[in-house]
């Protein structure tokens, strides 16, 4: 039985606010609970997380969702959409739905990231990135998987992504659209200063190890989903696998993966 929701907007698109504050008119209208686990405390887990936005929003839900073990589902209001499910025009019949328990979970694959150096770890939906940020010098990597040279990379950054993530940055660096039922991995270097380097796929059971290469001093950043995560430097070392974890998207129509792809980078481009 759903007992609370928490909500997650872009606070800066009206329009986000606006449909927040219906659902949770909505939800409350049911005796269910409502708050934004990002700048309310609560002392009730919620049953399952909304985001409200873009696909950037619903990255951002992402963690929540996995924080609490719970079931995601994201209201476009953004650009692309490739992950956010239902459209603000039909928040009422989604909710609705989602109550009446007419909906079905669809599970996404998810990275392991841990840095070897100061032990911290991450899970990633979309990917995870190691990239010269704002730092005006090309960096130099060197990527192996399982214990295997795959190349040294001098390039603006390297992308893992999940199959849900070949449609992100990793697209935009080259990379291939992978169908999000796949077991694997994507590494696509972003901006190589090489004509050889190509993105590979590898499967989510391999051990990624990307080292910035200590022959030379340089900082990166390590971003998970497009977020900060801190700054690396000479000699550390990122290691990116798969996990038996999943996150849990709620769908509440078929899912056509290849018409979503058709019908929304068109949409993109123009």
């Amino acid at each position: 039985m759903l007992k609370a929701a928490g909500l997650i907007l872009n606070e800066e698109n009206l329009n986000a606010v606006k449909c927040a504050e219906k659902a949770s008119v909505i939800l409350r209208r049911h005796q269910i609970l409502t708050f934004n686990p990002q700048t309310e405390d609560c002392t009730e887990k919620p049953d399952l997380i909304i985001t409200f936005g873009g696909d950037g929003t619903l990255l951002i839900g992402a963690r929540y969702a996995m924080k609490y073990d719970i079931p995601l589902l994201g209201i476009n209001l953004g650009t692309v959409g490739f992950l956010t499910e239902e459209d603000p025009e039909h928040l009422e019949e989604a909710i609705t739905a989602i109550i009446e328990n007419r909906y079905h979970v669809e599970k996404r694959s998810l990275l392991h990231v841990t840095n070897t150096n100061t032990g911290d770890s991450f899970y990633a939906l979309n990917d995870a990135v190691i990239t010269r940020g704002g730092y005006a010098r090309l960096i130099r990597v060197d990527a192996t998987v399982d214990k295997k040279e795959y190349g040294t990379f001098t390039a603006d950054g390297i992308i893992v992504a999940t199959p849900t993530g070949s449609t992100g940055y990793s697209l935009s660096a080259g990379g291939p659209i992978v169908e999000p039922g796949m077991n694997c991995m994507i590494i696509t270097p972003v901006c190589p200063h090489s004509m050889q380097h190509c993105p590979c796929i590898v499967s989510e059971k391999s051990d990624i190890c990307l080292l910035l290469k200590p022959e030379r001093e340089q900082t990166a950043e390590l971003q998970i989903d497009g977020q900060n995560m801190g700054s690396l430097s000479t000699g550390d070392e990122i290691h990116v696998t798969g996990t038996e974890r999943k996150i849990s998207l709620i769908r509440l129509h078929p899912y056509d993966f290849f018409g979503l792809v058709r019908r929304k980078l068109s949409e993109w481009g123009l």
